[in-house]
C-alpha cells in the first residue's frame, strides 16, 4: 500500500514563499491570484495489507516526524 500524507501550513502561520509565488504570478499577468500556500506531499509505500493500519501508521509517521504539528496541519490517503 501507499500513504499520500499531505502537510500544509495552518492558518494564520506566515508563508513567505507562498507570498513570492502570488506576486510572481502577478508579474506573469494571473491578476486573478488572491492567496498561495506552499506545502509538501510525502508518499511513502509500505509493506501493510490493511487499509486502516496504514492510515493509523501514516497518521503516527505524520505526527512524529512528517508535519511540525505546531505549525502545520497534515491529511493522510491510503492507496491500495
Amino acid at each position: 500500500m501507499k500513504a499520500v500524507v499531505s502537510v500544509t501550513l495552518k492558518p494564520g502561520v506566515l508563508d513567505p514563499q507562498g507570498k513570492a509565488i502570488a506576486q510572481a504570478l502577478h508579474n506573469l499577468g494571473f491578476s486573478s491570484v488572491t492567496d498561495v500556500r506552499v506545502g509538501k506531499r510525502i508518499t511513502v509505500q509500505t509493506t501493510e495489507t490493511d487499509p486502516a493500519a496504514a492510515h493509523a501508521q501514516a497518521e503516527e509517521m505524520a505526527r512524529k516526524l512528517l508535519a511540525n504539528t505546531v505549525i502545520e496541519s497534515f491529511q493522510v490517503e491510503i492507496v491500495p
